[in-house]
């Protein structure tokens, strides 16, 4: 009870700065801006950045509510942002993509796909806990490129929970998987568009100049994410060598992995059609170039062909992650509106990064993109930070190295969702996930803003 009551307090002070903060920031444009159409853009916007990045609400609300303010304040100023175009802001083929994802998500842990991967691990690892460990990043890695980053650090979770029962909370073996399993989910997500939020709200952004492919985000994604991968393992390995023994899987309780079966009673007949549909899916996204037919096309088909094999059902779409997907398209309303009224680029005249070089501009705007997605939401971080870095920096490239440094704002516990997850499980220290995550983040943005436009260069998008 008490701790109810401490946590409702909590809240009622949050709120009291949230409000306190919305007011200043609604109040303050009418009276600094001479435009009233950019100063009531700015006051709507404020409101919802606020709401987003403070996360004092659902991550959908300030969406609904975006979608509400603007034709409400400014459709009477500007006839063009009625309602009608607002929505077809918001309906963005990206969203179908994400959707697939999902899907795509929840029938893999419906048939076990995680649970199989995880007793794969420790059945190829032996007794060396540092192949258990590598195995263990790379397949969290590889789950949050086809899933959401939450997902695959809950399934990886909870499918390691029942072999640490053998260990104590602080037991180092323990400590450095749980932070194995946040950097994976943490990282993987960079390497495919429907990996996590910022990298569908970068395409969208880019629609209208620029089609950025599977294929060809993954071009440039992929190998960033399995180098950092390695560097995150890299760093663990340096902070357990010498406390940890080569030979040291024996003290997990690897009985308890219970093979893996699914929920419903669903045979292996089912599991093989979904694995076949994710191949084909999988394929399908990467030969884009060559069949033509959009990613976001595919991934309703997708969609489709698992509610029509009868491998998903109507209880299905309630653990679809649809307060993900309004926050998206949330986004992707504000860019629009910031676009199509002019003003991030009339306020980014007076900013004087022409004084700087172009890689050191985009360094500052790419450390200052994880350093915000560090102590906020990523997605709602590169919602506010992508259109004044691409006004700044005028390069279809800025959108996406942004959105891809967004993934290196790791270091605290709050960061991220998973890194929550893992502190969750209970046993880590500040420093055990702050470390490597510190290196992760000023490694990574050294390394997109030197090479990021040359490589992306490479693959088409310039």
């Amino acid at each position: 009870m008490e701790l109810s009551v401490e946590n409702k307090e909590t809240a009622k002070r949050r709120w009291v700065f949230v409000a306190i903060g919305i007011l200043i920031a609604a109040a303050v444009p009418q009276f600094a801006v001479e435009s009233v159409l950019f100063a009531r853009v700015l006051s709507v916007a404020s409101l919802c950045l606020i709401l987003w990045l403070s996360e004092a609400t659902p991550p959908f609300v300030p969406s609904l509510l975006l979608w509400a303010l603007i034709p409400l304040a400014l459709g009477p100023l500007d006839a063009k942002l009625n309602f009608a175009r607002v929505m077809t802001w918001a309906a963005d083929p990206v969203l179908a993509l994400f959707f697939g994802g999902f899907a795509l998500g929840v029938a893999a842990e419906k048939f076990g796909v995680d649970r199989e991967m995880i007793r794969y691990a420790f059945r190829v690892s032996g007794n060396s806990f540092y192949r258990l460990l590598l195995l263990v990043i790379l397949i969290t890695a590889f789950l949050s490129m086809w899933l959401s980053n939450i997902a695959a650090a809950a399934l990886m979770i909870a499918c390691l929970r029942p072999a640490f029962n053998g260990l104590s909370e602080s037991d180092l073996l323990r400590r450095t998987l749980l932070i194995g399993v946040a950097l994976g989910a943490d990282l993987g997500g960079m390497a495919t568009p429907i990996g996590t939020g910022p990298n569908a709200v970068a395409i969208a952004s880019l629609a209208d100049t620029v089609h950025v492919s599977f294929i060809g985000w993954m071009a440039f994604a992929f190998p960033l994410t399995a180098g950092m991968l390695l560097l995150g393992f890299g760093l663990l390995w340096l902070r357990t060598r010498g406390r940890v023994a080569r030979e040291a899987t024996t003290g997990f309780d690897l009985d308890s992995l219970e093979p893996a079966a699914p929920a419903d009673g669903e045979g292996a007949k089912g599991r093989r059609i979904f694995l076949m549909i994710m191949a084909v899916t999988a394929v399908l996204w990467l030969a884009e170039p060559l069949h033509g037919i959009a990613a976001a096309v595919v991934a309703v088909a997708a969609s489709a062909a698992l509610f029509l094999t009868g491998l998903l059902g109507r209880e299905s779409l309630r653990k679809i992650d649809w307060s993900t997907l309004l926050l998206i398209a949330g986004g992707i309303t504000l860019g629009k509106l910031f676009e199509a009224t002019g003003i991030v680029a009339a306020a980014t005249e007076a900013i004087p990064f022409g004084s700087y070089s172009p890689t050191v501009a985009l360094f500052i705007v790419c450390l200052a993109a994880a350093f915000f997605a560090s102590i906020m939401s990523n997605t709602a971080s590169v919602i506010m930070l992508i259109p004044i870095a691409t006004a700044l920096i005028p390069e279809p490239s800025t959108a996406i190295l942004v959105a891809i440094s967004a993934s290196f704002g790791i270091p605290f516990n709050i960061s991220t969702p998973p890194n929550a997850m893992a502190y969750g499980e209970g046993g880590l220290r500040s420093g055990d996930l702050f470390w490597p995550g510190i290196v992760i983040m000023i490694v990574g943005c050294v390394l997109v803003s030197t090479t990021g436009p040359a490589v992306l260069s490479v693959v088409g998008i310039r």
